[in-house]
Protein backbone atom coordinates (compact mmCIF):
# COMPACT_ATOMS: atom_id res chain seq x y z
CA UNK A 1 0.00 0.00 0.00
CA UNK A 2 1.39 3.40 -0.97
CA UNK A 3 0.37 6.49 1.00
CA UNK A 4 1.00 10.00 -0.34
CA UNK A 5 0.26 13.12 1.67
CA UNK A 6 -0.67 16.24 -0.30
CA UNK A 7 -0.89 18.47 2.75
CA UNK A 8 -3.76 19.20 5.14
CA UNK A 9 -5.96 16.05 5.15
CA UNK A 10 -5.49 15.14 1.49
CA UNK A 11 -4.13 11.64 0.96
CA UNK A 12 -3.69 9.48 -2.12
CA UNK A 13 -3.83 5.79 -1.25
CA UNK A 14 -2.91 3.02 -3.70
CA UNK A 15 -4.08 -0.49 -2.90
CA UNK A 16 -3.15 -3.02 -5.55
CA UNK A 17 -4.48 -1.60 -8.78
CA UNK A 18 -6.93 0.78 -7.08
CA UNK A 19 -6.30 4.47 -6.37
CA UNK A 20 -8.24 6.35 -3.71
CA UNK A 21 -8.07 10.08 -3.00
CA UNK A 22 -9.24 11.38 0.38
CA UNK A 23 -10.45 14.93 1.12
CA UNK A 24 -9.11 16.85 -1.91
CA UNK A 25 -7.94 20.31 -0.81
CA UNK A 26 -4.90 21.56 -2.73
CA UNK A 27 -4.96 25.17 -1.56
CA UNK A 28 -2.59 24.43 1.30
CA UNK A 29 1.09 25.31 1.81
CA UNK A 30 2.34 21.72 1.93
CA UNK A 31 1.65 20.79 -1.69
CA UNK A 32 2.92 21.95 -5.05
CA UNK A 33 0.28 19.86 -6.81
CA UNK A 34 -2.98 21.03 -8.31
CA UNK A 35 -5.97 18.78 -8.99
CA UNK A 36 -4.90 18.43 -12.60
CA UNK A 37 -1.54 17.00 -11.52
CA UNK A 38 -3.13 14.07 -9.73
CA UNK A 39 -3.61 10.80 -11.57
CA UNK A 40 -7.36 10.27 -11.82
CA UNK A 41 -8.42 8.27 -8.76
CA UNK A 42 -10.85 5.39 -8.99
CA UNK A 43 -12.56 6.47 -5.76
CA UNK A 44 -12.88 9.79 -3.97
CA UNK A 45 -13.45 9.42 -0.21
CA UNK A 46 -14.86 12.40 1.69
CA UNK A 47 -14.82 12.54 5.47
CA UNK A 48 -17.17 15.52 5.83
CA UNK A 49 -18.45 18.61 4.07
CA UNK A 50 -16.23 21.46 5.26
CA UNK A 51 -14.65 23.47 2.47
CA UNK A 52 -11.10 22.45 3.37
CA UNK A 53 -12.05 18.82 2.70
CA UNK A 54 -14.29 18.97 -0.39
CA UNK A 55 -12.87 22.09 -2.04
CA UNK A 56 -11.71 20.26 -5.15
CA UNK A 57 -14.17 17.36 -5.17
CA UNK A 58 -15.74 18.81 -8.30
CA UNK A 59 -12.45 18.24 -10.15
CA UNK A 60 -12.73 14.46 -9.74
CA UNK A 61 -16.24 13.69 -10.92
CA UNK A 62 -15.01 10.77 -13.04
CA UNK A 63 -14.22 8.95 -9.80
CA UNK A 64 -16.77 7.06 -7.72
CA UNK A 65 -17.57 9.39 -4.81
CA UNK A 66 -17.84 7.80 -1.35
CA UNK A 67 -19.34 9.53 1.69
CA UNK A 68 -22.47 9.84 3.75
CA UNK A 69 -25.69 9.78 1.69
CA UNK A 70 -26.27 13.44 2.54
CA UNK A 71 -22.84 14.47 1.28
CA UNK A 72 -22.87 12.35 -1.88
CA UNK A 73 -26.37 13.63 -2.61
CA UNK A 74 -25.13 17.22 -2.35
CA UNK A 75 -22.30 16.51 -4.80
CA UNK A 76 -24.70 14.81 -7.20
CA UNK A 77 -26.88 17.93 -7.16
CA UNK A 78 -24.17 20.59 -7.18
CA UNK A 79 -21.42 19.00 -9.27
CA UNK A 80 -23.27 16.57 -11.51
CA UNK A 81 -21.65 13.52 -9.95
CA UNK A 82 -23.00 10.41 -11.67
CA UNK A 83 -21.31 7.64 -9.71
CA UNK A 84 -21.59 7.79 -5.93
CA UNK A 85 -21.76 5.37 -3.03
CA UNK A 86 -23.55 6.66 0.03
CA UNK A 87 -22.60 4.78 3.18
CA UNK A 88 -22.70 5.30 6.92
CA UNK A 89 -20.84 4.62 10.14
CA UNK A 90 -19.82 1.02 10.68
CA UNK A 91 -20.32 0.00 7.07
CA UNK A 92 -17.67 -1.63 4.90
CA UNK A 93 -17.68 -1.49 1.11
CA UNK A 94 -15.41 -3.02 -1.48
CA UNK A 95 -13.68 -0.41 -3.63
CA UNK A 96 -11.71 -2.28 -6.27
CA UNK A 97 -8.80 -3.93 -4.46
CA UNK A 98 -9.54 -2.07 -1.22
CA UNK A 99 -11.99 -2.55 1.59
CA UNK A 100 -13.20 0.75 3.05
CA UNK A 101 -14.85 0.98 6.47
CA UNK A 102 -16.47 4.22 7.59
CA UNK A 103 -15.87 5.00 11.26
CA UNK A 104 -16.93 7.71 13.66
CA UNK A 105 -15.25 11.11 13.92
CA UNK A 106 -16.20 13.72 16.51
CA UNK A 107 -16.54 17.02 14.65
CA UNK A 108 -19.13 19.24 12.94
CA UNK A 109 -20.30 18.81 9.37
CA UNK A 110 -21.90 21.75 7.59
CA UNK A 111 -21.20 22.44 3.92
CA UNK A 112 -19.90 25.84 2.73
CA UNK A 113 -18.75 28.76 4.85
CA UNK A 114 -22.21 29.59 6.14
CA UNK A 115 -23.03 25.93 6.91
CA UNK A 116 -26.08 26.10 4.65
CA UNK A 117 -26.37 22.34 4.19
CA UNK A 118 -26.36 19.38 6.54
CA UNK A 119 -23.94 16.69 5.39
CA UNK A 120 -24.77 13.85 7.76
CA UNK A 121 -22.21 12.72 10.29
CA UNK A 122 -18.48 13.41 10.03
CA UNK A 123 -16.39 10.29 9.56
CA UNK A 124 -13.01 8.67 9.23
CA UNK A 125 -12.00 5.74 7.02
CA UNK A 126 -10.12 2.51 7.62
CA UNK A 127 -8.70 1.21 4.34
CA UNK A 128 -7.36 -2.31 4.03
CA UNK A 129 -6.31 -4.74 1.34
CA UNK A 130 -8.24 -7.50 3.12
CA UNK A 131 -11.81 -7.69 4.39
CA UNK A 132 -11.99 -6.84 8.13
CA UNK A 133 -12.58 -9.90 10.30
CA UNK A 134 -12.00 -10.80 13.93
CA UNK A 135 -9.14 -13.06 12.88
CA UNK A 136 -5.64 -11.62 12.90
CA UNK A 137 -4.09 -11.31 9.45
CA UNK A 138 -0.42 -10.46 9.73
CA UNK A 139 -0.16 -10.10 5.95
CA UNK A 140 -2.80 -7.36 5.68
CA UNK A 141 -2.03 -3.67 5.24
CA UNK A 142 -4.45 -1.27 6.90
CA UNK A 143 -4.45 2.55 7.00
CA UNK A 144 -6.70 4.71 9.18
CA UNK A 145 -7.53 8.26 8.10
CA UNK A 146 -9.07 9.83 11.20
CA UNK A 147 -10.75 12.75 9.43
CA UNK A 148 -11.25 15.86 11.54
CA UNK A 149 -11.80 14.49 14.99
CA UNK A 150 -11.41 15.05 18.67
CA UNK A 151 -9.92 12.32 20.83
CA UNK A 152 -12.54 9.62 21.34
CA UNK A 153 -12.60 6.30 23.14
CA UNK A 154 -13.87 4.70 19.91
CA UNK A 155 -10.20 4.64 18.89
CA UNK A 156 -9.23 2.65 21.98
CA UNK A 157 -12.30 0.41 22.16
CA UNK A 158 -13.23 -0.33 18.54
CA UNK A 159 -10.95 0.98 15.80
CA UNK A 160 -7.68 -0.14 17.37
CA UNK A 161 -8.56 -3.63 18.66
CA UNK A 162 -11.06 -4.70 16.01
CA UNK A 163 -10.06 -2.93 12.77
CA UNK A 164 -6.36 -3.13 13.68
CA UNK A 165 -4.80 -0.37 11.59
CA UNK A 166 -1.07 -0.61 10.97
CA UNK A 167 -0.78 3.12 10.26
CA UNK A 168 -2.83 6.17 11.17
CA UNK A 169 -3.01 9.74 9.93
CA UNK A 170 -4.30 11.92 12.77
CA UNK A 171 -5.13 15.62 12.83
CA UNK A 172 -2.90 17.49 15.25
CA UNK A 173 -3.19 21.19 14.40
CA UNK A 174 -5.36 21.95 17.44
CA UNK A 175 -8.10 24.63 17.53
CA UNK A 176 -10.48 22.79 15.16
CA UNK A 177 -9.28 19.23 15.92
CA UNK A 178 -6.99 17.48 18.35
CA UNK A 179 -3.70 19.12 19.17
CA UNK A 180 -0.37 17.29 19.53
CA UNK A 181 -1.08 15.95 23.04
CA UNK A 182 -4.47 14.40 22.31
CA UNK A 183 -3.39 13.22 18.85
CA UNK A 184 -0.51 11.37 20.53
CA UNK A 185 -2.92 9.70 22.94
CA UNK A 186 -4.96 8.62 19.90
CA UNK A 187 -1.87 7.03 18.37
CA UNK A 188 -1.19 5.16 21.60
CA UNK A 189 -4.77 3.94 21.88
CA UNK A 190 -4.80 2.78 18.27
CA UNK A 191 -1.62 0.72 18.83
CA UNK A 192 -0.33 1.43 15.32
CA UNK A 193 3.19 0.90 14.02
CA UNK A 194 3.26 4.12 12.00
CA UNK A 195 1.75 7.54 12.68
CA UNK A 196 1.44 10.57 10.43
CA UNK A 197 0.45 14.09 11.52
CA UNK A 198 -2.02 15.94 9.28
CA UNK A 199 -4.37 18.96 9.33
CA UNK A 200 -1.76 21.46 10.49
CA UNK A 201 -0.05 24.65 9.21
CA UNK A 202 -2.67 25.27 6.50
CA UNK A 203 -3.78 28.55 8.10
CA UNK A 204 -2.72 30.49 11.22
CA UNK A 205 -4.98 28.93 13.89
CA UNK A 206 -3.55 25.46 13.21
CA UNK A 207 0.14 26.27 12.90
CA UNK A 208 2.19 23.99 15.17
CA UNK A 209 5.69 22.64 15.70
CA UNK A 210 5.38 19.00 14.59
CA UNK A 211 8.23 18.09 16.94
CA UNK A 212 5.70 18.59 19.73
CA UNK A 213 3.65 15.76 18.25
CA UNK A 214 6.73 13.54 17.95
CA UNK A 215 7.60 14.24 21.60
CA UNK A 216 4.05 13.61 22.80
CA UNK A 217 3.87 10.24 21.04
CA UNK A 218 7.13 9.25 22.66
CA UNK A 219 5.77 10.47 25.99
CA UNK A 220 2.82 8.08 25.84
CA UNK A 221 5.18 5.11 25.66
CA UNK A 222 3.84 4.18 22.23
CA UNK A 223 6.11 2.16 19.96
CA UNK A 224 4.71 3.91 16.87
CA UNK A 225 7.20 5.44 14.47
CA UNK A 226 6.18 8.99 13.62
CA UNK A 227 6.67 10.09 10.03
CA UNK A 228 6.44 13.83 9.40
CA UNK A 229 6.09 13.77 5.65
CA UNK A 230 6.90 16.62 3.33
CA UNK A 231 4.04 17.65 1.10
CA UNK A 232 3.57 15.27 -1.85
CA UNK A 233 5.89 12.73 -0.17
CA UNK A 234 4.98 9.03 -0.25
CA UNK A 235 5.37 6.21 2.24
CA UNK A 236 5.10 2.51 1.42
CA UNK A 237 3.21 0.50 4.01
CA UNK A 238 4.26 -3.14 4.12
CA UNK A 239 3.15 -6.09 6.30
Amino acid sequence: MELTWHGHSTWHVSVGGTDLLIDPFFDNPHTDASPGDIDAPDYLLLTHGHADHIAHAGEFTDATIVGTPELTGYLEDEHGVDDAIGMNLGGTIECGDAYVTMVQAMHTNGINTGYEHEAGVPAGYVISDTKPTQLDDEESETFYHAGDTALMTEMRDVIGPFLQPDAAAVPCGDHFTMGPQQAAIAVDWLDVDHAFPMHYDSFPPIEIDTQDFVNEVKGTGSDAEVHVLDGDESFTLEP
